[in-house]
């Protein structure tokens, strides 16, 4: 201890600072490595998350003692990556998150004994608008959803019961899509009993109507311009798709117009066959007549039965018969009734634009060649096939091969190969070796440009300055406890151990400048022989 006293001693109080500060900024350096090295990978657990799914997740992850990280204002939530799926199985357990809404696990904790009906039908209402929220937002593009549902009672001594409607109210990213919106109306339709398509109204964040609530119910909500442009986009995407797989992707532009007819025509048409005649019925009448004589008188007693043969016979003076038939026929007949909607393509108009082939040059460059009569003939049919071409119709097809502005787009290859494909390396993971590799790379730059030389510089003796004296030998000390003679060395003198200390180092300090010399004379002998000379040339 009295040493390490004495060598603490010897340093001085600058020199015991610097290390006590050079020990500190690398204690603090490596900390900061190891820390960071030492941190879990984060990743996300959930995304576009409400304000009260957020806090329930945060206070969960804190009873778990589980690290996390917010972003994006608290609607994300990052946790480390070897927990994330295990969380999300154990967060679904509990029922987060619950989408920001309230659905039927409303009537999860409710007390129904001393409950209202009143009050019943408000939950039930709730949880049937937190449910159809969240089945919305589970549409591509939905950000968020809110549901209102207006469910009227059936007044008393009333025949009718009014309609019930349905308000949606959407954030989107982007835009959606007719088929999207059609969707929403008949997903709420379906859940909500009595309810039809036409009678849901859906709005977005910025105040525009995609859905009228009081449209025509026999248009389903859809105007002719939706059922066209929704009509000309399929149609589009097709061609598209199509004649991508024969130019390459991206190197094909499709325009299509569609003409409709939006009259609707109802005809109704009566045929008859005259050959096809059928027997309704048949009806036959017979009639006879006689005449007799008209000699004899009429008394009662010739009237009478009995009488009969005594009475003289008559001989007929005129008889007549009569036959009459009637037979009825059906004609065949054949009524049409034909009715045509509205909405009929009158005529398809398409233009498609190709962009020729690419080859690599001599020189490596990429050269543009033409595209063939033959290969735009094949494209022009597969298009015709693809729209259902009629030129009755008046369809019109044109193709037309043109050099595109911009060069063909090369699509790098993100999947790993090589060393990366045989481990299965992410993206991520090489990105984490990356930082590893860069933070210890720091680490030894800190130790061996910093904090090595500063080290060697503190434990360093300082060099004891001497004055020269007019004799050639260095004036003595001005405490007097030791004298230096010309070669460097200390004197003794009878002034006590700090001067044999003092002399010792000393002599260490001028021991290593004679060996640092000694090397530059080996290192560079022209050098040091040209200063030799120069030494003697000139004047004593």
């Amino acid at each position: 201890m009295q040493s390490l006293l004495g060598f603490l001693k010897g340093l001085g109080a600058a020199r015991l600072m610097a290390m006590v500060a050079v020990t500190a900024a690398l204690i603090g350096f490596f900390a900061f490595v190891i820390m960071r090295v030492t941190t879990p990978q984060m990743t996300t657990l959930f995304t576009d998350l409400s304000v009260e799914d957020s806090s329930a997740i945060m206070k969960d992850l804190e009873r778990q003692a589980i690290p996390y990280e917010l972003k994006n204002d608290g609607a994300a939530i990052m946790v480390p990556k070897d927990k994330v799926t295990k969380l999300r199985m154990k967060l679904a357990e509990g029922g987060l998150p619950k989408g920001g809404g309230v659905g039927y696990e409303i009537f999860d904790k409710s007390d129904a004994l001393g409950t209202t009906s009143f009050v019943q039908n408000i939950n039930h209402l709730r949880a049937l608008e937190g449910e159809l929220s969240r089945t919305i937002r589970a549409i591509d593009r939905v950000q968020a959803a809110r549901v209102h549902l207006v469910l009227p009672e059936r007044p008393l001594f009333s025949r009718e019961t009014p309609e019930p409607s349905a308000s949606i109210v959407v954030r989107v990213r982007g835009a959606l899509d007719p088929q999207q919106v059609r969707a929403i109306r008949h997903v709420v339709a379906s859940a909500v009993n009595g309810l039809k398509p036409n009678r849901v109204s859906i709005v977005d964040e910025a105040g525009q109507l995609l859905a009228d609530g009081a449209a025509d119910p026999t248009t389903d909500g859809a105007t002719g311009d939706d059922r066209r442009a929704s009509f000309e986009k399929r149609m589009r995407n097709q061609i598209e798709a199509i004649v991508s797989s024969v130019v390459g992707s991206g190197r094909a532009r499709v325009q299509l117009t569609a003409d409709f007819d939006y009259n609707k025509v109802t005809q109704t048409s009566d045929k008859f066959d005259p050959e096809g005649r059928v027997l309704r019925s048949s009806q036959t009448r017979e009639e006879s007549a006689a005449t007799g004589n008209a000699e004899g008188q009429v008394t009662v007693n010739n009237e009478l039965p009995g009488n009969q043969n005594n009475a003289a016979p008559q001989t007929a003076r005129d008889q007549s018969k009569k036959s009459e038939e009637t037979n009825n026929y059906e004609i065949s007949r054949t009524t049409k009734t034909e009715v045509t909607e509205a909405g009929r393509v009158n005529r398809i108009s398409v233009a498609v634009l190709v962009d020729g082939a690419y080859a690599k040059g001599e020189k490596g460059e990429m050269v543009y060649q033409e595209r063939s009569k033959e290969e735009l003939d094949r494209i022009g049919q597969l298009v015709r096939s693809a729209i259902g071409f009629d030129q009755k119709r008046g369809d019109q097809v044109e193709i037309v091969n043109l050099k595109f502005a911009e060069g063909p787009a090369i699509v790098p290859n993100t999947e790993p190969t090589g060393f990366l494909g045989a481990l299965q390396f992410t993206k991520d993971d090489v990105m984490y070796v990356i930082e590893l590799a860069v933070m210890m790379l720091l680490g030894l730059v800190v130790m061996f440009m910093v904090i090595r030389p500063l080290v060697r510089r503190i434990l360093a003796s300082e060099p004891v300055a001497a004055l020269s004296g007019p004799g050639g030998a260095h004036a003595a000390l001005t405490d007097g406890t030791a004298a230096v003679g010309p070669d460097g060395l200390a004197l003794a003198h009878p002034g006590g151990p700090s001067a044999i200390d003092i002399a010792t180092v000393q002599g260490q300090v001028h021991a290593q400048s004679v060996h640092r010399v000694g090397e530059l004379a080996d290192r560079n002998p022209n050098e040091t022989a040209a200063i030799v000379r120069q030494w003697l040339t000139e004047p004593a």
